[in-house]
């Protein structure tokens, strides 16, 4: 997107060099471009905060957005203003807030996941158990890598999370071969990248690439679920394996879905959805779910039940009643 205008690529630069996260400079970028076709292609320092409020009103009456989406826009060009155009944004913006209804989740029954998970690729079986086993998110769980497992301890460690936050999520048991196999595979592609001369190790956010400068070419951080091909970093220009794309994944789950005959709209954060009302369901407490989503307010884990049996400490992954 970036490339068509010499304009979205110095944003894309300046979002880079301040250590912004590819998928945020994407999203970003996304409704800068937006902003700019909406009022007919103007530069934006010729623009000012009522061509905002119209933009925003226009997500918001016009588009039918939701709020967290109008709040997402309002994000990217707050950045544009302050940062690149120098031009701070007023704090009090006058535009009509999007009004539109948070969406239930779609959860599955135990016999529903247990359908879906026999009908999905042998290739994403084990990334669509971690979903649902786990609780994690989709860039989550392809993002792992191979460190972030601790067999002694049956959990994962989820670094970099929404929001940039740490957290420990319980393992499954029934997952521990499986894993051991994957990592197999993982020392596989890695012996063959050590011997190929280019090769600049797996990416590491900028901080730790800093303090831990051998890490790159480590085993255990490079990615659990990696590409099958190195391919070359458009931010430093070097040729690195990378993890798989996370969009063979979301197909393979919705082709599982429809082959098991499920009439609901699954997706993969629906597996996360199912991990935790089945959690809650057997009695898990709901500040522990919280933990296990990384929700930053007990309030968003609220939406998955109002009448919640205090359980147990241990939290036992669902998946095992399945496998």
């Amino acid at each position: 997107m970036a490339e068509s205008s010499p304009f979205l690529q110095y944003v894309a630069e300046e979002m880079y060099t301040r250590r912004y996260a590819k998928r945020t400079i994407e999203t970003y970028l996304h409704w800068i471009k937006f902003f700019i076709l909406f009022h007919k292609k103007r530069h934006p320092k010729d623009l000012q905060d009522e061509h905002v409020e119209q933009f925003l009103t226009h997500l918001a009456v016009n588009r039918n957005v939701a709020v967290q989406t109008q709040a997402l826009a309002l994000n990217a060009l707050s950045f544009l203003y302050k940062e690149i155009i120098k031009q701070p944004l007023a704090l009090s913006l006058n535009f009509n807030q999007a009004a539109k209804p948070r969406k239930l989740p779609v959860v599955l029954t135990k016999p529903e996941v247990k359908r879906l998970l026999t009908c999905v690729d042998p290739q994403y079986l084990l990334l669509a158990q971690l979903l649902y086993g786990s609780g994690l998110r989709l860039m989550e769980a392809v993002r792992l890598r191979v460190n972030a497992i601790d067999f002694d301890y049956l959990s994962l460690m989820v670094w970099h999370g929404k929001g940039g936050k740490h957290r420990r999520v319980t393992l499954a048991p029934e997952l521990v071969e499986p894993l051991r196999r994957q990592i197999s595979l993982v020392e596989a592609f890695y012996q063959q990248d050590m011997q190929t001369v280019d090769f600049a190790g797996v990416w590491l956010p900028f901080a730790l690439a800093r303090k831990y400068p051998a890490a790159p070419k480590e085993l255990g951080w490079q990615y659990l679920f990696p590409s099958a091909r190195l391919s070359i970093d458009p931010q430093f220009s070097v040729l690195r394996r990378h993890h798989i794309d996370e969009s063979g994944l979301q197909k393979a789950v919705r082709f599982a879905a429809q082959k098991a005959t499920i009439g609901k709209n699954v997706t993969c954060h629906t597996l996360r959805h199912s991990f935790a009302t089945h959690l809650l369901e057997a009695g898990m407490d709901i500040r522990t779910v919280q933990e296990q989503l990384g929700h930053t307010d007990v309030k968003t884990t609220q939406i998955y039940t109002h009448v919640l049996k205090q359980g147990g400490n241990a939290v036992k992954s669902p998946l095992s009643q399945l496998l």
